[in-house]
């Protein structure tokens, strides 16, 4: 290894405020769903303020978008953790019920938080009679930001790193765990696979995912940037997660790349194996979307 990036002088917490036995901290990781969730809802406004994006008519009312926020933040917190528990640690968490509820402590699982979000979504949809594939578009386009801030978190608190590699932008990250690399003798640069997937699936898929709606009308075929985000994020994260190092508890002597599906001498990550229904459901939404919008409803038709 010739060049590495020591870690910078970051920590998890913003601030803290001790009073006696109450400590109050705003963490990195929370501020991130917060500010994602924030201009997540602008973006979704922004877009039900443009009648002509819509086939025929926004999909809610901006009273309807304020309630629905209520739902998705309690779908990604409680699908969140307990998308945790079941896929990564149910083990433990079966023997320490209690701990389920510290979700201060971390542990929130990003296929836990969807699926909570769909589940949200599809009830909300079917409670105030919307139509499902077009709301479904709206939290597709306000999704990406907030998963990439979360993903930045993710880089600041020093957690869910990389696999050893000697590319000059290798970071030593901190922690003996970290600083720990098969048959390396003293500290190892990783990957910040972190950042590769705030890039990916933030930045990219915003990016491509904005464009779509507000300027090449794809709001007109509903559901057709949901299935496009499925896709994109399950390409994204399938792809980082050749960088990104498996959770502690998959690894072992003779598995040392954490693989929970093997076969011979290969086999697919925790999420890999997570992210390939995504892919297939986002193929599927897609075809759909295209094959059942009306002719004449052209996705390629420019909006002012």
């Amino acid at each position: 290894m010739f060049m590495a990036i020591p870690f910078p002088a970051l920590t998890p917490e913003i601030f803290s405020i001790d009073l006696g036995p109450i400590h109050f901290a705003l963490r990195w990781y929370a501020l991130g769903y917060l500010v994602g969730i924030a201009i997540g809802w602008w973006i979704i406004a922004q877009a039900l303020k443009r009648t002509a994006l819509w086939r025929d008519k926004p999909p809610m009312t901006r009273t309807q978008l304020e309630d629905l926020s209520t739902w998705i933040i309690i779908g990604i917190i409680a699908g969140g953790r307990l998308g945790f528990v079941l896929f990564y640690q149910p083990g433990y968490y079966l023997s320490n019920p209690v701990e389920i509820l510290k979700v201060w402590q971390g542990g929130m699982s990003f296929h836990g938080g969807f699926l909570g979000v769909i589940t949200a979504v599809f009830l909300f949809s079917r409670k105030h009679a919307l139509p499902l594939a077009s709301v479904a578009d709206c939290l597709a386009i306000a999704a990406p930001i907030g998963i990439g801030l979360v993903r930045i978190a993710n880089f600041i608190n020093a957690e869910l790193w990389g696999r050893p590699t000697d590319l000059p932008w290798g970071v030593i990250f901190p922690g003996e765990a970290a600083q720990t690399c098969l048959g390396i003798v003293g500290p190892c640069a990783r990957h910040p696979s972190q950042l590769y997937e705030a890039a990916l699936e933030g930045a990219v898929l915003a990016a491509v995912l904005l464009h779509l709606a507000f300027r090449s009308g794809w709001l007109k075929r509903p559901g057709a940037l949901t299935g496009l985000f499925f896709l994109g994020y399950g390409f994204a994260r399938f792809t980082v997660e050749f960088f990104r190092l498996a959770d502690a508890q998959f690894i072992t002597p003779d598995n040392p790349w954490g693989h929970v599906i093997r076969v011979g001498h290969y086999g697919t990550t925790m999420g890999q194996t997570l992210t390939l229904p995504m892919i297939i459901i986002g193929a599927l939404t897609l075809i759909w979307a295209f094959r059942s919008t009306p002719k004449g409803a052209s996705a390629g038709d420019q909006t002012p």
